[in-house]
């Protein structure tokens, strides 16, 4: 808070000496030191009561909760987006139309594949 190094202290200490005296030191600074505790309260109390009067308390609740919330819409939105990914494919699929196709072009062959099948199921396997 302060920054005060220990030369700093250490030439405190020699005034401090030199203008008290090695008598009334111990006193002195116990002294300061009751004032540097009452003040670090006061200021506190101070602190503590203007964040209530300004609601500090329920601020710092409402951004979290927004922030929350905010990061659920945006899982809500990606799962939205890998449901999207993995929805079933179309009925009509580029397999169907090439099965058709095929089919356009080469009409004969399912019927004819048809007949192949028939005709080696009339005729009985001879091993």
């Amino acid at each position: 808070m302060f920054d005060i190094g220990f030369l700093e202290l250490l030439v405190i200490a020699v005034v401090g000496l030199l203008v008290v005296g090695p008598e009334r030191l111990p006193d002195t600074v116990k002294t300061c030191a009751r004032w540097v505790g009452r003040i670090k309260r006061v200021l506190r109390n101070a602190r503590e009561e203007f964040e209530q009067q300004i609601g500090a308390d329920e601020i710092r609740r409402e951004i979290h909760n927004e922030e929350v919330l905010r990061r659920l819409q945006e899982l809500k939105d990606t799962k939205q987006e890998i449901e999207q990914q993995f929805e079933p494919p179309l009925r009509h699929s580029p397999i169907d139309d090439d099965e058709e196709e095929f089919e356009a072009v080469h009409p004969s062959h399912n019927t004819q594949h048809a007949q192949d099948n028939n005709e080696h199921s009339d005729t009985p396997n001879k091993t």
